[in-house]
């Protein structure tokens, strides 16, 4: 059985880790260098880093401060933030990122997907996925979460994967920042219509909200913030809580 995997998410704005609520109230977590190099020695199983403001500020992610971070880890780096095109990517991977996660631009421009899968591999590229319940059902936001539309998480999510992305990192913005749990519902739907990994992010606060998303939500990866930057939680304590509950991790 494949091990679940613990990811801390290193949110970046100005070149500082930052941590909000439902994608508002930022407040300062840290510095991202020295944030990565304690993750690899904890023993996290990836880090992602995604610069927030990218898209918003309409600039490349910080190619500078992600060679800093790389040159500190020994495990899988993802990058994401204001990634656009195949030379972005290109950028970032000759700067020390393992994988890339794109988000607004993957559903401004869908074919994105396949251009980045055909150069550098699917298990290269991440899809991103930010969406929060609504009237008419879950719908995917962009530009950190700033900008509804009309589609639907679910047909979204079977997009992705037909297109050849490799992993599907899904936030609800509901959830997100609120430490009540994971979304393990949609997760669990997301799931079964979909064969690649999915990545859950958004509401964890306690060890057994890791346990319901891995158990309920069928999540393949668990991605946390807070908890991990303020050390609310040990990632030693968590896998070795998680192990206990018989759910397979890497110790």
């Amino acid at each position: 059985m494949l091990t679940k995997r613990i990811i801390p998410c290193l949110d970046i704005k100005d070149g500082r880790t930052v941590k909000g609520v439902n994608f508002v109230d930022l407040r300062d977590a840290g510095d991202p260098v020295e944030l990565a190099q304690r993750y690899a020695k904890e023993g996290a199983d990836e880090l992602v880093f995604l610069d927030i403001s990218a898209t918003e500020q309409k600039r490349k992610t910080l190619a500078k401060l992600v060679y800093h971070v790389a040159e500190k880890l020994n495990i899988p780096f993802t990058v994401g933030g204001g990634i656009s095109s195949v030379e972005d990517v290109d950028i970032l991977l000759k700067n020390g990122a393992d994988k890339v996660s794109i988000n607004s631009s993957a559903v401004k421009n869908p074919d994105l997907i396949n251009q980045l899968v055909a150069k550098f591999g699917s298990q290269c590229i991440v899809v991103a996925i930010d969406a929060r319940k609504t009237t008419y059902g879950w719908k995917v936001h962009l530009v950190g979460g700033k900008v509804p539309t009309e589609l639907d998480l679910f047909d979204w999510a079977k997009e992705v994967e037909q297109r050849g992305a490799g992993e599907i990192l899904f936030t609800s913005m509901d959830h997100d920042g609120t430490k009540n749990g994971f979304a393990d519902a949609e997760l669990a739907k997301l799931s079964s219509l979909v064969n690649i990994p999915i990545i859950a992010s958004g509401g964890a606060g306690a060890v057994s909200h890791f346990t319901d998303t891995f158990r309920n939500g069928k999540a393949d990866a668990a991605l946390a913030a807070s908890v991990f930057h303020f050390k609310e939680i040990a990632i030693p304590d968590l896998k070795q809580q998680l192990k206990e509950e018989g759910i397979p991790v890497r110790i």
